[in-house]
Formats: C-alpha cells, structure tokens, sequence
C-alpha cells in the first residue's frame, strides 16, 4: 500500500504550469524585443550561438527536478506489513428518512438537518464500532455499508438530502427489511438500529418488519422529530427564498405531524427506547450511552502497521535532475547545425 505522509504538499505541484506558461511568454517577450531591434532574421543569424532547443529542454528538466522535489517533500510511504488489528464494537445502522416531510421546520434548522447533525456529532465519537446508514422515503437504499472509516462516512452524510431517494412517501417497513439485508448474521455481534424520522408511516407493515428484526435480534431505538400538533412544510426557490408551503391536490396547504404512538410502538416491538427529537438535546448521544452499556464482540481489521519511507529516491531523482540541468549549456552544437533543415531556409531567407 502506496501513502503520502504530507499529501497537501502536492498542492505545490500548481506552481510547474505557471512556470511552464511564464517561460513561454518570456520567449515571447524576447521574440517581440528583437523584432523591435531590427530585422528577425537576421538578429537570430548572429545569436546562431545559442539554440533555442536546448534551451527548451533545460528548462524542461528543471521543471521535473521541481516536480521530483515536491513529491520528495510529500514523502511517499510504502506499507511493508499487514496484521490483523483486534478492534470491539456494536453494528449500528443508522435509517435516516428524508422524505420530504423532514423539511419541515419546527426543528430548527429543519428536521433532516437537524438528525443528520446528530449522526455527524454520534460519528465523531464512535471508537470501534461499525455504523452503516441507510436512508428511506417511499423505499430504502444503503447509503453506506457497516464501516469503521468514519472520515468516508461523514462524506456519505454530506451528500444525503429528500432527492436521493426517488420514490416519494415514507416506508419505515422498507428501512427495517433493509437492515435485514444489510446485518452480517453469521458474526455474532450487538446489532442496533436506529430509525430517525417523523414517524408519518404511509407505506408497508413497520410493525412486522420490527417483529422480524426484534427475532433476529436486532435492537430498534426511534427517533422522533417534529410536532405533535403538525406545522406546514415551506418551499424555497433557487435563491433560498420561501416562496410557498406543500400543498396537495386540492391546494390545501398540508400539514406534517410527528406520530409519536407509532414510533413508541416500533421501539417496545425491538426492544429499545424511544426518544423525542429536541432543538437543543442530542438524541443520539443518549442512545450511544445506551449502547455502550451492551456486550461488545470483538472483531479484527486488517490494516499496514509498518510504512518505510521512500522520499530519498524522488529527492535524489531531483538532484540529479539539477545536476544535468546545469551541464546542459545553450550553445549549439555545431555537428548537430550542420544536419538541422531549418539552417538552409533561414539562411535563404536571409
């Protein structure tokens, strides 16, 4: 396995096509200067001196000793040996819903920001064990598998909002069967799922896809947002302008509210808790305290515990390149004059 040790050093590497485009109109600059000073052709027959080729390729090699010296600088790593790291958690699949009734905002900034802020803030302090996420509307998609590379995880999150799911509605049974499919139950681990929604069920069974998960036994915990006494969903333009609330077909402005029996229901079914999402509580956090308090199994990760450095073979490729960089001389070759093409022309011309 190939790593760099300091990768943003790369970012260094903007500055060869600058260069690149600065010696260019240099030459340009030059070109236009002689022009000025008298006739083109024959300026450049008394300067036969010095070739513009080899000019050229000097400063070719100079640009790849820079390059050579910059990838040097980054240290680039190889992993020498693997090993089996000994690692204990629970598995969490998270089931986020994000239909569209999460864009309500009687949780500040709205529901679905709201929950996913909380799983950035339970991702952040997680410490072995795996978390997975699956996000669900009219039906349910794995957004990402069980994984302890929280950093890839956090990223996945970023990308979630109401339009990854396509199919509209809110299918909590969906979620649940998702899990299912996506548990691991030939490993013996604590398998936990936490469903995060406004409990608005309108699609499939909840309740026997809980009884099922509960049999296998997975622990479902739910989380609540929004009002029991139901508030309107707003639409925003392009520029973030709130132009309107959802409506239906009969143009009645619909109004969102948080079922609460049912998701009290679901965690009694799965034999976990439910939690009432709160502007100002984490939720998850208290169901993390929850789960820390379960038996964790003990699981193994096969990471590169040895790196050795290989920075001196790019550091010496640049040297050396310097070195040749400074033994090429722009004087031209007569031998090689007497074979260029071009001589005669230019001399014609002349």
């Amino acid at each position: 396995m190939i790593r760099l040790a300091h990768a943003e050093y790369l970012y260094a590497l903007g500055a060869i096509p600058l260069l690149a485009v600065l010696f260019w109109l240099l030459l340009r600059y030059r070109k236009t200067a002689l022009k000025k000073m008298g006739e083109l052709a024959i300026l450049l027959r008394l300067s036969e001196s010095t070739s513009m080729a080899k000019r050229v390729v000097r400063f070719g090699v100079l640009l790849g000793a820079i390059a050579f010296l910059i990838v040097g600088w980054a240290n680039p790593q190889i992993g020498t040996r693997l090993q089996e790291v000994k690692q204990e958690g629970v598995d969490i699949f998270i089931a986020l819903d994000v239909s569209f009734s999460m864009k309500a905002e009687d949780i500040k900034p709205n529901r679905l920001e709201k929950a996913k802020l909380e799983i950035r803030s339970l991702i952040s302090r997680l410490a072995g064990d795996r978390v997975g996420l699956i996000v669900f509307a009219g039906d349910a998609f794995t957004q990402f598998p069980l994984t302890t590379d929280y950093g890839a995880a956090g990223l996945f999150l970023d990308a979630v909002d109401t339009d990854v799911v396509p199919t509209p509605g809110t299918s909590i049974g969906a979620a649940i069967k998702r899990s299912l499919q996506s548990f691991d139950f030939k490993e013996p681990s604590t398998k936990v799922l936490v469903i995060m929604t406004d409990g608005e069920t309108t699609e499939g069974d909840a309740f026997e896809a809980a009884k099922d998960a509960a049999e296998k036994g997975i622990l479902i915990y739910t989380v609540g947002f929004g009002s029991p006494t139901g508030t309107p969903i707003p639409i925003y333009n392009a520029s973030g302008v709130q132009v309107d609330f959802k409506r239906d077909k009969e143009g009645n402005v619909v109004v969102t509210k948080l079922d609460e029996t049912s998701l009290e229901r679901l965690a009694l079914v799965g034999k976990g808790v439910y939690f009432r999402g709160t502007n100002s509580q984490d939720e998850l956090q208290e169901i993390y305290k929850n789960i820390n308090s379960l038996q964790k199994r003990e699981f193994g990760v096969k990471q590169f515990t040895d790196y050795e450095n290989r920075f001196q073979y790019f550091i010496a490729a640049g040297i050396l390149l310097l070195l040749i960089e400074l033994l090429i001389s722009e004087k031209r070759s007569r031998w090689i004059a007497r074979w260029n093409p071009l001589r005669e022309k230019e001399e014609v011309k002349i």
